[in-house]
């Protein structure tokens, strides 16, 4: 008897940054993989050598690893040098451009592929995915975590009047019009994109997910992150964690904990890293300001730690950058059973989500005000604090189950194959 060969389904994956670097989506790149090779797919990364976060002993060890396997060879990480990250505009576009590259060099001699997946991060990278397709005749997914160009405006990084942005519309539209099929991580997106014409039929929404097993809600007394910073278990904590940049809006998180100095147990607690994380130290110093503390950003596998540090946990927009953005670390936050408070745009799905799902308060971006309301509210009614927490990870266990969401991308990518052999 003859045991039927499973035939391996083989996909080009684009990374800008790679494990050992943690990013907001490295639970989302370990969980695709691991159903992806459970489900017959073999990967072949391209990336840089890592540098982004990590400590420099880390950093040297992987300066001469060229490439590596995982999941006993059905992961292949193909690597290559790069610049270091630098926070410098022109400095960061260049490595961008490098990287862009470096990519398509190394992927176009990459045999027996089926299909190229790539993320818009940086958005540039759906151009190199779209050449690739060309050159090995493959299909492309691509997915869309960040509305590009959008997001420069509405983050004031740009104007639509400028040269970058309108460098970025013509990016946006060559990627969108090379890709076979999008993946996009809400509704809000797709109808981004339906606006600008792309054909609604090639979009597919998939949120991003959150493993309720793994990211699960930890007490006080079992989370070591109040005995290693010295933390008082009976204050009331709002917490915040992620990147602190232009876009994130600390400022109207800090302007909150300003007019809330009064209220002894009640303390707030920053999880920091980027461009700011010094500006906003120095400032909550000179301002003097005794309620607030910035720790470091902590390391993935202590997710459940970080969010189950406080009672609440604000997720932070800029004013008018909801429409392109949908941060998948409220999923994280909701997963801990911790009661979520916005700082996000009024009319945004994210706030829709909250509302609906009854599991925080959703506030509108930059009222400062309405957010001290918010605290006090969940402040004095802990009982509705902590129902709104377990309203949020019940919604998580319905909806945005890791195995349900990372089947969906099974079905996009083995439709897209099917692109390729019927050209």
């Amino acid at each position: 008897m003859t045991t039927k060969r499973i035939e391996k389904k083989n996909i080009i994956r684009l990374y800008a940054y790679y494990t050992p670097e943690i990013t907001a989506s490295t639970h989302l790149v370990n969980d695709l993989e691991k159903t992806l090779v459970d489900n017959d797919f073999q990967i072949d990364c391209v990336t840089p050598t890592p540098s982004r976060g990590l400590e420099q002993d880390i950093v040297d060890n992987y300066k001469d690893i060229r490439y590596e396997e995982k999941y006993d060879g059905k992961i292949r990480v193909h690597r290559f040098k790069l610049l270091p990250e630098n926070s410098v505009v022109i400095k960061r576009i260049i490595r961008y451009l490098l990287l862009n590259i470096k990519q398509y060099r190394t992927a176009r001699n990459l045999s027996n592929c089926d299909v190229i997946l790539a993320g818009s991060t940086p958005p540039t990278q759906g151009i190199v995915a779209a050449l690739l397709g060309k050159k090995l005749c493959l299909p492309v997914v691509y997915i869309v975590q960040d509305i590009f160009p959008d997001s420069l405006v509405s983050t004031g990084i740009s104007s639509e009047k400028s040269l970058f942005f309108k460098i970025g519309k013509l990016i946006e539209k060559y990627t969108y019009k090379h890709a076979d099929k999008i993946i996009v991580i809400c509704d809000e997106f797709k109808h981004n994109l339906v606006d600008k014409g792309v054909l609604a039929e090639k979009i597919k929404v998939i949120y991003n997910w959150i493993n309720a097993d793994e990211v699960i809600p930890i007490s006080r007394n079992s989370n070591k992150l109040f005995e290693e910073y010295n933390l008082d278990k009976n204050n009331f904590f709002v917490t915040y964690a992620g990147n602190m940049g232009k876009a994130q809006d600390i400022d109207t998180i800090i302007n909150v904990a300003k007019i809330m100095q009064e209220y002894k147990d009640i303390k707030f607690i920053l999880f920091g890293s980027g461009d700011g994380k010094k500006y906003y130290e120095n400032l909550i110093n000179s301002e003097k300001i005794n309620n607030i503390t910035i720790l470091p950003i902590q390391p993935q596998n202590r997710v459940s730690e970080v969010y189950s540090l406080g009672n609440v946990s604000i997720v932070s927009c800029k004013k008018g950058a909801g429409k392109t953005a949908l941060p998948s670390k409220t999923w994280s936050i909701m997963a801990t059973a911790t009661a979520v408070i916005t700082n996000f745009d009024k009319d945004s799905e994210l706030n829709n989500i909250i509302n609906d799902s009854k599991s925080g308060i959703a506030c509108e971006s930059g009222n400062v005000m309405e957010i001290k309301h918010a605290i006090l509210k969940l402040y004095d009614d802990r009982a509705l604090c902590s129902k709104m927490g377990n309203n949020g990870r019940e919604y998580i266990k319905r909806n945005l189950d890791s195995n349900m969401c990372t089947k969906k991308y099974i079905q996009v990518l083995n439709e897209a194959i099917s692109i390729k052999k019927d050209r």
